[in-house]
């Protein structure tokens, strides 16, 4: 029997593993709305054989909204082999998005299991056990992922890449103003210069990154799909993407909440 979204998500897997890219996928498997889009997405935990240990937010700013063309946040799956453990080095290899992203990540303490009513952000934070500093290095199987679409990129599980949780957060994060908390990154050449700076802040993220976590939520319950204690959920890059090259070493340093840094190989 045919089985579309299944087909399209074993195809973008495939391409996920090689390290290559399509232009676009076949039109007998290609998605037409958000809705098969998230169909697509949801079989690829099947398809790949792992589970789901958390979720990204895409697109959590207006500029990047406008970069690839949907008129909202994107939510992604992020599976096991997703997540690298701090200090392992990362390969860019088959990456053609070359850029690293600071964010605000949360950790579940509780099951958010789905229900009618919107979850006020409130509740969902007392959901939460822990935050982590981190850094995405997001990918696309499309060669021009700008053009691909909102369907297709919800296909393609959001652009998710490759993730480093730094560790918790000290106790007493919760008092602090994170929309204002400002994050600094820099990106150090593979002998040790640094190559820029950049700044960012929590506002970026959809305004405050605590909402851009409530929104996830609500997205999510709304499709029937629960939180679960354990997953974590990264809420989008804080800052202008970082331009970044085999051999460079990011470091973002948010301050009184910790700091998480990634080396990059070819």
């Amino acid at each position: 029997m045919f089985h579309p979204f299944r087909e399209a998500a074993q195809l973008l897997w495939q391409h996920r593993q090689a390290g290559t890219t399509l232009d676009a996928l076949p039109a007998p498997l290609r998605p037409l709305d958000a809705d098969q889009g998230h169909a697509v997405q949801a079989e690829l935990p099947a398809v790949a054989s792992q589970s789901v240990v958390g979720w990204k937010i895409a697109a959590t700013s207006t500029v990047g909204q406008a970069h690839i063309g949907v008129p909202g946040p994107l939510p992604g799956r992020i599976l096991t082999s997703f997540v690298r453990p701090p200090g392992e080095p990362v390969s860019l290899r088959g990456n053609r998005m070359r850029v690293a992203e600071p964010e605000f990540a949360f950790r579940f303490g509780l099951d958010l299991p789905p229900r009618q009513a919107p979850r006020q952000t409130a509740e969902v934070m007392a959901a939460v056990a822990t935050l982590h500093p981190a850094i995405e290095l997001p990918d696309s199987r499309y060669a021009d992922f700008a053009r691909a679409g909102l369907a297709q990129l919800l296909a393609d599980d959001a652009c998710c890449g490759v993730f480093v949780f730094g560790p918790a957060a000290p106790e007493g994060w919760r008092a602090l103003d994170l929309a204002a908390h400002r994050v600094h990154a820099t990106v150090f050449a593979a002998d040790g210069p640094s190559r820029y700076r950049r700044e960012g802040e929590g506002r970026a993220v959809l305004g405050d990154p605590r909402l851009a976590l409530t929104w996830m939520v609500n997205e999510l319950s709304a499709r029937g799909i629960a939180l679960h204690a354990g997953q974590t959920v990264s809420t989008g890059t804080c800052m202008v993407p970082l331009e970044v090259v085999p051999g460079d070493r990011v470091e973002a340093d948010y301050g009184a909440l910790g700091r998480v840094a990634v080396t990059l190989l070819d």
